[in-house]
C-alpha cells in the first residue's frame, strides 16, 4: 500500500495504483527483477506500447479508466479523444490550477506526489529514504554535465512523481531565461515506489531530458523530466513553438508532456537558494514516516 499525503484535504491517502499487479511482478520476484533488467526496460518496448495508446484501439478504455480513478472531468477542456494518448495529455480548463504571482514564490510545475531532499552533494551518491541520489549523476555522465552540476553542490532535490491517473503536462516553476538543454540516453524503469526499493538507482539511470533555466531570485534551476516505463516520448512542447536556448518564458508556461505512462520531474536548486513549504519539508524528512505530498499544480512548493 502506497500512503501519501494531500495538501488539499489534508489528509494522509492510499493511492490507487494503475497496473499494480504488472509492476509487482516485474519487481517483487527475481524472476521478475531479470526480464525488466534484461527486457522490460529497454525504450523500444516503451514505444510499442506509446504506439497502441496513439491509436484508436486505445479509445475503449479511456471511460472505464476514468470511473474506476475518479478523474474529475469537469476539471479540463472538454474535448472528444480519439486515443488513450489524447485523453492522457488531457489540458486543465483555463484559470483551474492559478499559479502563485509572487516573483519568489517557488510553485509546483507538475501536479503531483513531491519529496523534497536538502544539502544533496554533487559528486557523491547518497541514499536518501531509499532513493539514490547524486547530482552529478543526474546531470549525466559527460565532462560537460558534470561541470553543470558543480554549481548544484549541497543544494536541494525536489523530486514530483506522476502516476498514470495524474494530469501529465509539466510547466515552468518560475519565470526566467533558458540557458541550456541536452538529453541523456537511459532504460525505462517505471518511478512506482515498489519499484525505486527496488532498483533505488532509477532516477540516476532512466532516460531524461536536462533544462538549466536562470530566476532572477534563485539562480540557475536544473529541471529534468525523467522517462519510465510505457513512457513513449517526453515531448518538449515549449521548445517546438521557440528558439528553446536563451528564450524567456513565464511562470506556469507549459514546458511539455509525457505521453502514456507514470513519470517524473526533478528540479535541483542551489544551495540556500530555496526554503521549502513546511508540509513538504516535514512530510519529506520525517524519520519514523515518509510521506510524499501530494500538491496540485501552481501550489507554492517553496520560496527563495
Amino acid at each position: 500500500m502506497i500512503r501519501f499525503h494531500n495538501r488539499v484535504s489534508n489528509r494522509v491517502e492510499n493511492e490507487k495504483v494503475y497496473g499494480s499487479q504488472y509492476v509487482d511482478l516485474a519487481y517483487k520476484n527475481g524472476f521478475g527483477r531479470f526480464l525488466t533488467k534484461s527486457f522490460f526496460v529497454k525504450p523500444w518496448l516503451s514505444k510499442i506500447m506509446g504506439a497502441y495508446e496513439d491509436s484508436s484501439s486505445s479509445v475503449s478504455r479511456i471511460e472505464p479508466f476514468i470511473a474506476q480513478y475518479e478523474i474529475k472531468m469537469e476539471d479540463y477542456e472538454p474535448q472528444t479523444f480519439k486515443s488513450f494518448n489524447e485523453f492522457f495529455i488531457r489540458k486543465f480548463r483555463a484559470g483551474k490550477r492559478p499559479f502563485d504571482p509572487s516573483l519568489k514564490v517557488f510553485c509546483a510545475g507538475a501536479e503531483a506526489r513531491y519529496l523534497a531532499f536538502e544539502n544533496i552533494t554533487a559528486n557523491s551518491r547518497v541514499k536518501v529514504k531509499g532513493i539514490d541520489l547524486s547530482i552529478s549523476e543526474l546531470f549525466g555522465t559527460t565532462k560537460e554535465a558534470h561541470a553543470l552540476a558543480q554549481e548544484f553542490d549541497g543544494g536541494t532535490v525536489i523530486i514530483a512523481r506522476l502516476c498514470p491517473v495524474d494530469y501529465h503536462r509539466f510547466h515552468f516553476p518560475c519565470s526566467g531565461t533558458v540557458l541550456h538543454q541536452y538529453r541523456v540516453e537511459g532504460v525505462l524503469h517505471s518511478v512506482n515506489p515498489v519499484a525505486l526499493s527496488a532498483c533505488p538507482d532509477v532516477f540516476l539511470v532512466n532516460e531524461r531530458q536536462v533544462c538549466i533555466l536562470n530566476n532572477d531570485s534563485l539562480g540557475n534551476v536544473a529541471m529534468i523530466e525523467v522517462g519510465a516505463l510505457g513512457v513513449g516520448k517526453i515531448i518538449q512542447s515549449y521548445a517546438k513553438q521557440n528558439s528553446f536556448v536563451g528564450s524567456k518564458f513565464d511562470k506556469g508556461a507549459e514546458k511539455g508532456y509525457f505521453l502514456f505512462g507514470g513519470s517524473t520531474v526533478i528540479w535541483v536548486l542551489k544551495k540556500g537558494a530555496i526554503t521549502l513549504a513546511q508540509d513538504l519539508s516535514t512530510n519529506s524528512s520525517n524519520s519514523k514516516d515518509v510521506l510524499e505530498t501530494w500538491i496540485p499544480l501552481g501550489d507554492k512548493l517553496g520560496e527563495a
